[in-house]
């Protein structure tokens, strides 16, 4: 990774402990952690033996995420950064770039992929993805909206950094070490019925450059996804985020996957993006102390906990949409429930068209010891769009987690419509949890309204389940699943599973909530709520 000065020079803010985007992100564990090294071989193509094949191929399907080819539209396996052709379904509109793609002509690189691929987050790309018309000019420039007097300046500028993501560093760190970029281009009145899978597989490393590599050593590898949906074309995106472990490695270096989706949308055209970060394993339970099985207070299970080597793991992921056109639409469900000790996932909207839309489902599930951070950004530039958004956070043992949601107006985007509420729960008497919603609205002719919600388990509905005899186990892991359930129902139903599958969506949620699920009484009783 570079230094701090390495990238300010060029204008770039890295991450500093008191910076407003990163306040409550544990950034000291993350500038601790040595994350040096490269994947073995990395930017080349990953060749596997039958063997292999067959293994991670099962391991695929026990959880779920396999979808058969005809089943599928397209399909990109990663694993470690690395493309594997013999896992993946390559087609037209389901490529992978490489290096050498770019060196040479190809029908696939584009001018246009190539300045999608050179954008910035936070505005440090100020030409917009699409002129804005507005009476009889239009409107190009980020740092000039809504000027002269509300406009946000440029981005190295104290107030711009203030309200910024501080995705913008690493969204430049993935655009010079990725080693591939999974591109899907959908083209003009195309509608795939099927969706389009991207998976990226993290494992331990079966080989390292040097024999004695150490296992505080870690590496980092940088997916790229890119997607593009032409005219009045219809899609369906899921891309997971799992690990294998193959038990062949012999050390467990700590990873880092710095992860940058950047999606494009033309007029007419809908894409519904299904987003599942589940690496890390589960989280140790218990680290909150008390009840009657933890009568050391928690002390083994935090000792447990603290040395579980997921937790020197970090996953970042900027995810950047434009909407470029009329009445593009966008649907997400973006869901965090990795075992991972850091996590920062950071999403961007920009509605640049009327009557474009935008819809967010987002759940963040944290425990044990584990930093989470989830920001969204909705920006409505053009007039006449729409956006909803439904934040869902679970916090257990001595987790804490971040959201901070952001919905701008600006001047020329009068009529908009548009809500957002964030609901979060905490599970024992040491979690804790920042939702900071915000609305800054310049326009004078919306309707716009925000909120958000923390409490815990209703002791009053936890009596009701006991007294028809659930035992409190089940009781409290039948709250827990139903407070998340309807934004989990909103994930591309082919990956879903059915009801009583043991591998489905459900129940691999169920299993992270039992090891977050309270012991004992709390030391608050009764119920909270705060507003």
């Amino acid at each position: 990774m570079f230094p701090a000065y390495g990238l300010e020079q060029y204008g770039l803010p890295t991450p500093r402990r008191n910076a407003e985007p990163w306040r409550q992100f544990d950034v000291a564990g993350l500038v601790a952690t040595d994350y040096s090294d490269t994947p073995f071989d990395y930017g080349s193509i990953l060749l596997l033996d039958h063997d292999k094949i067959k293994e991670i191929k099962a391991k695929l399907i026990h959880d779920s995420i396999w979808l058969e080819d005809e089943a599928c539209a397209g399909r990109l396996v990663y694993i470690n950064g690395r493309l594997t052709p013999s896992l993946s379904k390559l087609n037209d509109h389901t490529v992978n770039l490489a290096h050498s793609d770019f060196a040479k002509p190809s029908a696939h690189v584009t001018d246009h992929v190539v300045e999608c691929l050179k954008r910035l987050t936070d505005g440090f790309t100020d030409q917009l993805a699409a002129d804005v018309p507005i009476r009889d000019s239009c409107l190009t420039s980020y740092k000039s909206l809504s000027g002269p007097n509300h406009n946000v300046g440029e981005p190295t500028k104290q107030f711009a950094m203030n309200s910024q993501q501080g995705s913008s560093c690493f969204v430049a760190l993935n655009s010079i070490r990725s080693a591939a970029v999974a591109l899907v281009n959908i083209p003009k009145d195309c509608n795939l019925t099927k969706p389009i899978l991207i998976i990226n597989i993290e494992q331990e490393e079966e080989k390292v450059p040097y024999a004695d590599q150490s296992e505080n050593v870690g590496f980092a590898f940088h997916p790229r996804t890119l997607i593009m949906a032409g005219e009045n074309s219809d899609v369906s995106i899921i891309q997971s985020y799992i690990s294998l472990d193959t038990h062949s490695s012999k050390v467990c270096r700590p990873k880092f996957c710095n992860g940058y989706t950047q999606i494009f949308i033309e007029s007419g055209a809908t894409v519904r993006h299904s987003y599942l970060e589940e690496t890390g394993g589960i989280v140790t339970p218990g680290v909150e102390g008390g009840g009657d099985d933890y009568i050391d207070n928690g002390t083994v299970a935090r000792l447990t906990e603290s040395q579980r080597k997921a937790l020197r793991d970090t996953h970042f992921e900027a995810i950047d949409i434009h909407i470029t056109g009329e009445k593009g639409r966008y649907e997400g469900t973006i869901m965090n429930f990795g075992g991972k000790g850091r996590s920062r996932i950071a999403t961007s909207v920009s509605l640049l068209r009327p009557h474009a839309h935008a819809n967010i489902n987002g759940f963040c599930l944290a425990g044990g010891a584990q930093r989470n951070d989830f920001r969204t950004f909705i920006h409505h530039i053009a007039p006449d769009t729409s956006s909803s958004q439904l934040q869902k956070n679970m916090i257990g043992g001595r987790a804490s987690t971040t959201f901070r949601g952001r919905i701008r107006v600006e001047q020329s985007a009068q009529k908009t419509d548009s809500q957002q509420l964030a609901r979060s729960i905490l599970l024992s008497d040491k979690a804790r949890v920042w939702a900071i919603p915000s609305l800054e609205i310049i326009a004078d002719d919306v309707k716009c309204s925000h909120g958000a919600t923390v409490s815990d388990l209703a002791e009053e509905e936890l009596f009701y389940l006991e007294s028809r005899g659930v035992d409190k186990i089940k009781a409290r892991n039948m709250l827990m699943y139903a407070f998340i359930d309807d934004v989990a129902a909103t994930v591309d139903p082919s990956i879903i599973g059915g009801k009583d599958d043991p591998s489905s969506l459900k129940s691999r949620i169920t299993k992270r909530l039992q090891a977050l699920a309270p012991r004992g009484a709390r030391a608050i009783q009764g119920d909270f709520q705060s507003i």
